[in-house]
């Protein structure tokens, strides 16, 4: 599907799941490299930068959470950047895509000529944009650490192991998407300075600084995660260790008993003291408790229960 908004001197056309036809005609259209239009057909695992003689093909994934799935999926956003032309193209449907074609059609942001600069502004905003999208996005993961912090002291530790699995998950698939665009941004700086005049470095430089915002919290947020890990690790440990010792204890406490029923059950031996005598039953009985209650008492002296 193509959409195209106007502003001015410049247009943006925005493909969503681009078909062959529609290639085609914008290849005639804005005289796009064959190359390049083949790839606009097909999303592409690896980011880059190509450098053409009437424009400059980008190539970016940005990591965008999905509720149905609750994990992040990295989306691929294709950039060809013309002197008067925008040309995007992503292969499935991108709700701040909306949000900002709306502020280009009415011109409203940083005021009516920002956007008739060269394109090249056009793109640093969208970029921008999606930058801040992402940071924003990140407070799922920042909510679920807490949720976590908050549940591992009311022992849930065993249900934090999945919840903490999925967290660390959900940070490494931002960091794939997100750590391959610095020297990206490298490459599309110095394309831009040729391309548009050196202001265009200021622009990249300040997505260079939105960029390091997301790291440094993604940073963070890792740091965490792996702590909290290895803090419920502790206390799964903990508790398997306070389970194996009293099963320990109470194995221990019982083979006294088990011993004395054993020796009084031997029913082929001819002479058994105590067995036959009056109140025989209750003597074993109280036997069974001292030598129980003997082992419980050696235990709590070397500090066992």
């Amino acid at each position: 599907m193509i959409s195209t908004y106007k502003h001015k001197n410049l247009s943006w056309i925005d493909l969503e799941s681009p078909i062959s036809d529609e290639v085609k005609s914008l290849m005639r259209k804005y005289s796009i490299h064959p190359l390049v239009a083949e790839e606009l057909l097909r999303p592409t695992l690896r980011p880059k930068v190509d450098v053409y003689k009437n424009f400059i093909y980008l190539i970016l994934h940005f990591p965008i959470f999905e509720h149905e799935s609750k994990t992040s999926i990295s989306y691929e956003i294709d950039f060809i950047i013309g002197k008067n032309f925008l040309l995007t193209a992503h292969y499935k449907t991108i709700a701040l895509f909306h949000e900002i074609t709306k502020i280009f059609e009415v011109g409203s942001m940083l005021g009516e000529d920002y956007f008739t600069k060269n394109t090249g502004v056009l793109v640093f905003f969208i970029i921008r944009q999606l930058y801040e999208f992402a940071l924003r996005q990140l407070d799922h993961i920042q909510l679920k650490i807490d949720g976590i912090e908050e549940n591992m002291f009311k022992n849930h530790e065993q249900e934090m192991v999945e919840v903490i699995s999925c967290v660390r998950r959900d940070v490494l698939d931002f960091q794939r998407a997100i750590y391959a665009h610095e020297s990206i941004l490298s490459s599309l700086g110095r394309a831009g300075e040729k391309f548009f005049g050196p202001d265009f470095i200021h622009y990249t430089n300040n997505m260079a600084g939105e960029l390091m915002r997301i790291k440094s919290f993604l940073e963070n947020c890792k740091a965490t995660i792996e702590s909290l890990q290895a803090t419920n690790d502790s206390l799964l440990t903990d508790k398997t260790n306070d389970i194996m010792r009293i099963l320990t204890v109470m194995a221990f406490a019982t083979f006294p008993l088990m011993l004395l029923a054993a020796l009084f059950g031997m029913s082929n031996i001819v002479s058994m003291p105590i067995v036959g005598r009056k109140g025989d039953f209750w003597i074993i009985l109280g036997l069974m408790l001292i030598a129980a209650g003997t082992m419980f008492v050696f235990f709590k002296r070397k500090k066992w229960l």
